[in-house]
């Protein structure tokens, strides 16, 4: 079920600096900034040989970053991505499995999946709008 590893993001109190230190200390490659504000983020890509690192600077008040950040001034791991074949199998494998109930999240595991649970009852398309709401919820909740 689970692929390669797409990215893993990082959040940064101040992304110039730290895109400076993976473009000029490190020799990386660094995409420009990318505001998100659907995601309360700008972004930067670090493109390495086998992955990319996602470096997360808030963008606003109302930005989930900015809650990571109080916890963690300097920054930290947020979230790992990981590829698969198909993101409804395996949102349902994790589901019907029960394996998603079994991963500690932050002891709060089954709230990740209230999105869906409508949905699922339903048996309603789950748009890509559904998904990004989903993982935002991921991100939020998951604890490293």
């Amino acid at each position: 079920m689970i692929g390669k590893l797409n990215h893993i993001a990082i959040a940064v109190p101040d992304l110039k600096s730290a895109s400076k230190i993976y473009k000029d200390i490190l020799g990386a490659n660094v995409s420009d900034p990318t505001p998100m504000p659907d995601h309360g983020v700008t972004t930067v890509f670090v493109e390495l040989p086998n992955t990319k690192i996602e470096l997360l600077e808030p963008l606003g008040d109302e930005s989930p970053i900015n809650n990571y950040l109080l916890k963690n001034p300097k920054g930290g791991m947020h979230h790992i991505c990981y590829e698969v074949d198909d993101i409804y199998a395996s949102r349902d494998k994790l589901i019907n499995d029960g394996d998603a109930e079994e991963v500690d999240y932050n002891s709060s595991a089954e709230s990740n999946f209230e999105p869906f649970e409508d949905l699922i009852d339903n048996n309603e398309k789950i748009t890509d709008k559904d998904l990004e709401v989903f993982v935002g919820k991921l991100e939020e909740e998951l604890v490293y």
